[in-house]
């Protein structure tokens, strides 16, 4: 019984690093504090998730050597002080050191080890198990997105910073002592067949069109999800007319499909193929283009964006999922800690390219065209490259 306590707390973990994802709460304050654009208050954010990405893939080499839960009591270490030390800076440039180096790389330091531990814990369900804990990371927003807005409309967005920080370090220490790895001799019937029989290193996995195939899609699928998010709440109050609280009030509801998409995904992608999943979850970013471009009204955004939301959820499950069906779980650590890279890619560009198409088109719409063809390319990637036999 002892490895379904991991689930909760996992959650909970995931809940406090996630809370990136309640960025667009934080830009429209700040842009009127610190009198900046678009572009500058996104910096921060895609600063945070590139340093994610890559603390992501550089903690997965140390997870095997080091007890699971000192690596995330380290990084906890990393959210705590992000947030905190935000919390005293006046300028973009520096808040984009404070929150975007340090808490985003604590969260780096600290995302890939709940679900390593998850993994063999419940390797009957790896899939499953892992969507349900990172779910967590998905569903934070309908805790923190009204939170943080309560917060700033008290106490302003810099005390707010201050308030989260302290909050994240106390619950991610604490629960990260619960995650240990199981001792060898813990034996549950694996019945997923979907799951190699080899086992590639890094260096092996890197030589294979498999690797590359599931990394640009990953990057595709992050990239959308991650711009999406972190204009959720200007496209809602410049496209839709909506007042702020009440856009805030929506991303708690698209963070429930976010969170959806975890699990799900994680079960179709054991059940029917990365492939499959991947293709589905393109086809639902070109529906949700399609939808805002003929139409955006309340009934439209909230369909959309719920779809558009689910659709990160699902990369975040199919991604570590296929790492294993493709490649193996013996070094699975280190084989998602560099898959986990285009997560950090798509964060970058996803940020820079919609800062930068509603700075020169004045206008958020612009965007959806883009979707459409990324959904249309991230089809075409997967089909080539994620199949049973790819071609020689």
């Amino acid at each position: 019984m002892k490895r379904w306590t991991l689930i909760p707390a996992g959650i909970i973990i995931y809940i406090c690093l996630g809370t990136v994802y309640s960025w667009s709460i934080f830009r429209k304050p700040l842009e009127n504090l610190l009198n900046i654009g678009a572009t500058q208050s996104g910096f921060p954010y895609m600063i945070f998730l590139a340093l994610f990405s890559i603390l992501m893939a550089i903690s997965g080499r140390f997870i095997e050597k080091y007890s699971p839960n000192l690596i995330i009591a380290v990084g906890g270490i990393g959210v705590g002080l992000g947030w905190i030390l935000s919390g005293f800076t006046q300028d973009i440039n520096l808040m984009s050191i404070t929150y975007g180096v340090l808490g985003g790389g604590g969260v780096g330091i600290v995302y890939g080890v709940p679900i390593a531990v998850i993994s063999r814990w419940f390797p009957e369900k790896k899939g499953l198990a892992m969507g349900f804990v990172i779910s967590g990371f998905g569903l934070s927003p309908l805790i923190t997105a009204p939170l943080a807005r309560y917060l700033i409309d008290i106490y302003g967005p810099f005390q707010t910073f201050k308030i989260l920080g302290f909050i994240f370090l106390i619950l991610i220490i604490i629960l990260g002592f619960l995650f240990k790895f199981p001792k060898e001799n813990f034996l549950v019937k694996n019945n997923n067949k979907n799951i190699a029989s080899i086992d590639l290193s890094t260096k092996s996995m890197l030589r294979t069109k498999k690797f590359y195939g599931l990394w640009i899609c990953y990057m595709i699928g992050t990239l959308i999800g991650l711009m999406i998010i972190g204009i959720t709440s200007p496209i809602g109050e410049e496209l839709i007319k909506l007042d702020p609280k009440f856009t805030a009030s929506l991303i708690s509801l698209f963070a429930i499909f976010n969170a959806l998409g975890r699990p799900l995904f994680g079960w179709l992608t054991d059940k029917i193929s990365p492939l499959k999943s991947s293709i589905l979850s393109y086809i639902l970013v070109i529906i949700s283009a399609i939808f805002m471009l003929i139409s955006h009204n309340l009934f439209t955004y909230i369909l959309a964006f719920s779809l558009l939301w689910l659709n990160l959820g699902a990369w975040l499950a199919i991604a570590p999922a296929s790492t294993i069906i493709f490649f193996g779980q013996k070094h699975y650590s280190k084989n998602y800690g560099i898959v986990f890279t285009a997560y950090g890619v798509g964060a970058i560009f996803g940020v820079l390219i919609s800062g930068i198409l509603r700075d020169i088109f004045g206008s958020y719409l612009y965007i959806f065209y883009f979707l459409l063809l990324l959904g249309l390319l991230g089809i075409l990637i997967a089909f080539l490259f994620l199949r049973e036999k790819v071609f020689e």
